[in-house]
């Protein structure tokens, strides 16, 4: 696909920077909220900031050396993020969620000189563990941490410097191929793979994704997933900047309901799971009204009728429920894992159009997706433009692994030859450890992770996402996890673990549900799905969970983790 929106040239990140402060200088980047008070950052103080951070890191003689930061996603994580690229650093997101011993484990892997944190993860830790490291505490210290050196200062630091016409910021020599982040991703065991991106890799995903998407310098975006995700930080991090954008950030999953209707967004970042958890219960509501569900269905014919000759009635039928997003919402970009795509049909009658995308840290990360123009509801649409793709050892029905290359490609794994020659053919391919197919129209589609799969006795290959997909289409069903497991002759039957969804049990028979109660509702779903897969595919034992699943930060089951005994 060619790109239909047209794109600035820049050849590296701090001109990009340099470009959108010029144009957007009077606009906001971003808008902070403190207590009850909002306040506003300007484009032409983000690169005031961003020039002062540089300076004062050269000064400091920080050059060529990993900055950390492990925080909360707020300001000062992007204007890090930023300046430590553009000063010729390489910038290591770590997960705040990690255990200690992990981060520190990060920290002396990564060889970082400078930990970038806020007090939530100082309060983890013994002080004296980081004593090889120089911290800069995003908020002021104080208390115990009162000889902690503070962000604002540093960063003010340069500035000073700057305005007395020593811009050091000016010398540094931007290196588009150069390491410039390094991402441990959730899914490896300790710290052997830290995934190497450079500067080229995030200009072609901005121009790729920019060309076929359209974000307006008047959209305001909210910030809930974790920064330290490159689905995230791309679009928050990145190409809000380069579209002149405003930037908000969330105060947890718990509050984005509530922040929404404080920040008016009009563009979300989201995984299935938020999406899903907002729906049911916005159709929860919809039921519970007289005529609801009716008169949903009748909203939704004329919404549908009136598109067709000009006419937008979305905001006449659906205001109450644009107003649950602030009432601006208009772009949601989902991805992750697999989607109801009734969920997407549904929000985009609300008036909301949901781009569902694919890719991987190693593809720093979009590199297929739904676009302005391919809106299907059942794919991850097509490739960006210049990015290829290939379906490799293929089965019968045409569900094989998925390759993909372009600029986006990851430079390798962090010290890691042996593992980069594992993922990345002679042909620059990226083996994606994905299973999909590819349709008549030309869209992909995902089936499962490769190293998920189920293969029966018979060689048949079941995708436990698929199954899990099935399962939690069902409102008694909070999550699940399929997987293989041997029954007493040792043969491999498909095995569910489900964590039902107890309040919604308890409002369907109208009192507290007792064990057997919730076992028999959980029998039906799983019958319920059984009647609509092959039989090969059927689950053939379940176990219900008291606890809930152990979850990566971007809202995934942790599968080694939940494994069934």
């Amino acid at each position: 696909m060619k790109p239909f929106y047209k794109v600035r040239e820049f050849s590296d990140i701090k001109e990009m920077l340099d470009q959108s402060a010029e144009l957007y200088a009077d606009r906001a980047a971003f808008e902070i909220k403190k207590g009850n008070e909002h306040y506003e950052i300007k484009y032409s103080q983000y690169i005031e900031e961003i020039n002062g951070f540089i300076t004062a890191l050269v000064a400091a003689g920080i050059s060529d050396s990993s900055i950390a930061i492990c925080s909360n996603n707020c300001y000062e994580y992007c204007l890090s993020y930023m300046s430590a690229i553009c000063s010729g650093n390489v910038i290591v997101p770590i997960d705040k969620e990690l255990q200690i011993n992990d981060i520190l484990g990060i920290l002396k892997v990564s060889k970082s000189k400078i930990l970038i944190c806020d007090k939530g993860f100082l309060g983890r830790i013994e002080i004296d563990k980081l004593s090889d490291y120089r911290i800069l505490c995003i908020s002021k210290p104080d208390g115990m941490y009162e000889e902690l050196e503070c962000l604002a200062d540093f960063v003010n630091s340069g500035i000073e410097m700057n305005k007395n016409g020593n811009e050091l910021y000016k010398n540094i020599e931007q290196d588009v191929e150069k390491l410039c982040t390094l991402l441990f991703t959730s899914g490896t065991t300790g710290v052997s793979k830290g995934v190497m991106l450079c500067q080229r890799n995030f200009i072609f995903e901005i121009k790729a994704a920019m060309g076929v998407v359209k974000i307006k310098p008047e959209d305001c975006g909210i910030s809930l997933l974790p920064l330290h995700h490159t689905f995230e930080s791309s679009i928050i991090i990145f190409f809000a900047p380069f579209c002149g954008a405003k930037v908000t950030f969330c105060e947890g999953f718990k509050y984005v309901l509530r922040n929404m209707k404080e920040f008016n967004p009009s563009v979300f970042v989201a995984v299935p799971l938020v999406l899903e958890t907002v729906h049911k219960r916005i159709m929860k509501k919809i039921s519970e009204r007289k005529n609801g569900e009716r008169n949903f269905k009748i909203g939704k014919a004329l919404c549908k009728a009136g598109s067709k000759i000009g006419l937008d009635l979305k905001k006449i039928f659906f205001r109450e429920i644009q107003e649950t997003f602030g009432g601006n919402m208009r772009l949601i970009i989902c991805g992750g894992a697999p989607i109801d795509p009734q969920i997407i049909k549904d929000f985009d009658a609300f008036g909301i159009q949901v781009i569902f995308g694919y890719g991987l840290t190693e593809t720093a990360p979009l590199a297929i997706i739904n676009n302005d123009k391919v809106r299907s509801t059942d794919s991850i649409g097509v490739p960006l433009p210049g990015v290829d793709v290939k379906i490799i050892d293929a089965d019968e029905t045409g569900v094989g692994e998925i390759c993909v290359k372009g600029g986006m490609v990851m430079m390798g794994y962090y010290e890691n030859p042996e593992a980069t020659a594992e993922v990345i053919d002679e042909d620059n391919f990226f083996h994606t450890g994905d299973l999909g197919f590819i349709d008549k129209k030309g869209h992909y589609h995902i089936t499962g992770r490769c190293k998920n799969v189920i293969v029966t006795a018979n060689g048949k290959n079941i995708y436990p996402e698929e199954l899990e997909y099935h399962l939690c289409k069902s409102n008694f069903v909070a999550n699940a996890m399929v997987e293989g497991k041997d029954d007493s002759r040792g043969d491999l039957q498909v095995h569910a673990q489900i964590y039902p969804d107890k309040a919604e049990i308890k409002d369907y028979l109208d009192k507290e549900p007792s064990k057997e109660e919730i076992e028999a509702i959980i029998q039906q779903v799983i019958d319920g799905v059984n009647n609509e897969v092959p039989g090969f595919k059927r689950i053939r034992s379940y176990k219900v969970r008291e606890k809930e699943f152990k979850m990566t930060t971007s809202q995934k089951i942790k599968r080694n983790a939940n494994k069934s005994k």
